[in-house]
């Protein structure tokens, strides 16, 4: 087996140029590699394509490749946290292709399965289906790019649209561990969109918590084999790179208190 581990993460993505379409896993600041994306910010690439639930926030997380113009469309699902996402969307300066939630994850999975389309019941009768949801903006506000009605079919009874799948260029996601065959184990929520945005990408890159050798993840346990990874790189937690923020705080008062 070929050992995956490279030395930092501005090697890790050294070779990813202008222009290329990423799916980056987590959901809000969840699972969300943010070595990666900071080394990407420092290496000066532009013109991305980013597939992910959403697009970080306003100073942390793909919302920092945002504020700094290096975005050129995004395929998401929740987009209410960016302030600078939306300025920009209006503005004319981002295109945004919204997509249901489950909708997108399927995209994903199927992609990373090597399944190039398939029927959903989400979206059928709506712009998701018949078309005209906005995407691109002009200056002035007018709508220049506008989605297309997709084929719609019906299977006993009932109507369907046909999605079709995604196979970005590469995947960056974020594991608690990962040997250096790059099997990968999530840490609880941090499942969400990280195991669907490993399959799919055509190169995996992962960065990892705790880095282990090969024959101490438990088997059955490993939530992303190794086959869909092509380079790990380690990221502790208590690096600078390993920072974990909190999107919503909420603090229980205590009680008695005035």
């Amino acid at each position: 087996m070929i050992d995956k581990v490279v030395a930092s993460v501005e090697e890790a993505v050294a070779d990813i140029p202008d222009g290329a379409s990423l799916a980056v896993g987590g959901f809000g600041l969840c699972g969300i590699p943010v070595g990666l994306i900071d080394a990407l910010l420092r290496q000066g690439t532009t013109d991305l394509e980013t597939i992910s639930n959403n697009c970080g926030v306003d100073d942390w997380g793909l919302g920092l490749l945002l504020a700094a113009g290096r975005i050129r469309r995004t395929v998401s699902s929740y987009v209410g946290e960016n302030k600078e996402f939306a300025r920009q969307f209006l503005a004319g300066e981002l295109e945004v292709v919204l997509t249901p939630q489950g909708t997108l994850a399927e995209k994903l999975r199927a992609g990373g399965a090597g399944i190039p389309a398939f029927y959903t019941a989400a979206g059928v009768g709506t712009q998701v289906s018949e078309g005209g949801l906005p995407q691109k903006y002009d200056a002035g506000g007018n709508v220049v790019k506008a989605s297309s009605p997709k084929e719609v079919r019906a299977f006993n009874g009932k109507e369907y649209v046909l999605e079709e799948s995604l196979t970005p260029d590469f995947g960056l996601v974020h594991a608690l561990r990962g040997d250096r065959h790059g099997n990968l184990v999530f840490h609880e929520t941090a499942m969400n969109f990280n195991p669907l945005c490993a399959m799919a990408g055509r190169i995996t890159i992962a960065e990892v918590e705790e880095l282990v050798e090969p024959g101490e993840l438990d088997p059955e346990r490993i939530h992303t084999p190794g086959i869909f990874v092509q380079r790990v790189v380690h990221v502790p937690s208590e690096s600078a790179l390993g920072e974990k923020r909190i999107e919503k705080r909420t603090v229980a008062e205590k009680k008695g208190a005035q």
